[in-house]
């Protein structure tokens, strides 16, 4: 198990004090993993050149040159990447598609099962998994997620399982996909510690957000864990015409906490560790991979991985879909019947509270000062949560269908990239 503990704990993914007990001798180099033997290792590779895994069972076919490297996946049909029974830890998992239209990699459902689980702990639309919000592509690194060049899936979360680990990708679209290509990487470790911790992921979408009720990222998850981080896309309502929609705040309740967080940020921008507005970067933990303007589309991510996030009992993650524009743009709007609420009006050094007020002001009220108003706006908004827990199933609600998943997307690949 000193293996999976080692992996792990050098992108500290482990509860804190668990990579202590296992640690190398004083004398040994930090870098030691790199070519010190864990002993009791084997690894594994699975595709379809040898879809068990198994020793010795790799390229049988067309007598030992390429034989199978990929299979067309029907309408309706799945593949099996991984059946293996354990202990081990997935490294890495690849894949490439032939067709990576938004509509294709909204309809593509990965799943993944840890010990012979009937519930998947992961069940997520194929091109939200992989680090990239609205089933788009982008060339792009982070550092659990890769597409070198736009044309293909990286994962290097590590993904620990006891007695087995299954996945599977479905096709739910109507069409046939011509060509799936993966990799699964793995290894087979001597035998499990308690205090490691199972991969989760969770992804859902809101059409249409609620005025001022949050998106949750996450539902509240019962168990001890690590919230991860996420990848969040947001297709802008054009009812407001362009004004910006970046001003909601991460809010994290942890371990008991009510209507109040524990954790929470300053503003979404803020989140993914830039300001003043939202353009397109890719650095290891934060960036925005989609920052299209004319199409009103966003995609951003944050990964916990400097700053862990632990919890005990529970965690619960939401995100506030709030906006901005100058207050007499936003009067413009609501003339126009458009839906918001006023939240904040900020005269040059001073932000005035508006909903803290008894009774609440109306913005057109005269006594207001002019300057930039945040209100609470309604736009389609999208997430892939990624968590550890300390047990291979979350209770988490089902992947919504194919139909909601997909809707308002556009049908072919080019309009993704």
């Amino acid at each position: 198990m000193r293996g999976v503990i080692a992996r792990l704990g050098v992108v500290g993914l482990l509860l804190p004090g668990v990579a202590s007990c296992v640690e190398p001798p004083p004398e040994s180099p930090p870098s030691e993993d790199l070519f010190v033997f864990p002993g009791g290792v084997e690894t594994r590779w699975a595709s379809f050149e040898n879809p068990g895994a198994e020793k010795g069972h790799g390229g049988q076919l067309n007598r030992g040159a390429k034989g199978r490297p990929a299979e067309r996946l029907l309408a309706g049909d799945e593949a099996t990447l991984l059946d293996v029974t354990g202990p081990g830890i997935v490294d890495r998992i690849w894949i490439t598609v032939s067709d990576r239209s938004p509509r294709m990699l909204r309809s593509l459902r990965i799943e993944m099962y840890w010990d012979q689980s009937e519930q998947p702990a992961v069940s997520v639309p194929f091109g939200d998994f992989f680090g990239v919000g609205l089933g788009r592509t982008a060339a792009f690194e982070s550092a659990l997620f890769s597409n070198p060049e736009g044309r293909s899936f990286n994962s290097v979360i590590p993904m620990p399982f006891r007695t087995g680990a299954r996945i599977v990708v479905r096709n739910e679209s109507s069409v046939d996909l011509p060509m799936l290509f993966y990799d699964v990487n793995l290894r087979e470790v001597p035998g499990w510690n308690d205090a490691v911790l199972y991969f989760h992921a969770f992804w859902h979408r809101n059409p249409a957000t609620t005025l001022k009720v949050d998106h949750e990222i996450l539902p509240r998850v019962a168990g001890r864990g690590r919230y991860l981080g996420a990848n969040v896309g947001v297709i802008a309502n054009p009812l407001y015409e362009g004004a910006w929609w970046g001003e909601g705040e991460v809010k994290v309740y942890l371990d008991g906490d009510g209507t109040s967080p524990t954790l929470v940020g300053t503003g979404t921008e803020d989140y993914i560790g830039t300001g003043w507005g939202q353009g397109e970067f890719a650095h290891r933990f934060q960036g925005c991979l989609i920052a299209d303007a004319d199409r009103d589309e966003w995609a951003f991510y944050r990964y916990h991985v400097p700053d862990p996030v632990y919890f005990t009992s529970e965690c619960r993650v939401t995100i506030q879909q709030i906006g901005g524009n100058l207050k007499e743009e936003v009067l413009r709007l609501m003339d126009q019947g458009v839906s918001l609420i006023p939240v904040t009006i900020h005269e040059v050094d001073t932000l005035h509270l508006l909903l803290d007020r008894d009774p609440v002001p109306e913005l057109a009220d005269p006594d207001l000062p002019d300057g930039w108003v945040n209100f609470y706006r309604s736009d389609d908004v999208s997430s892939t949560a990624y968590f550890y827990l300390d047990r291979p199933t979350s209770g988490l609600p089902a992947l919504q269908p194919v139909a909601e998943r997909v809707a308002g997307l556009p049908e072919d690949e080019s309009a993704s990239n």
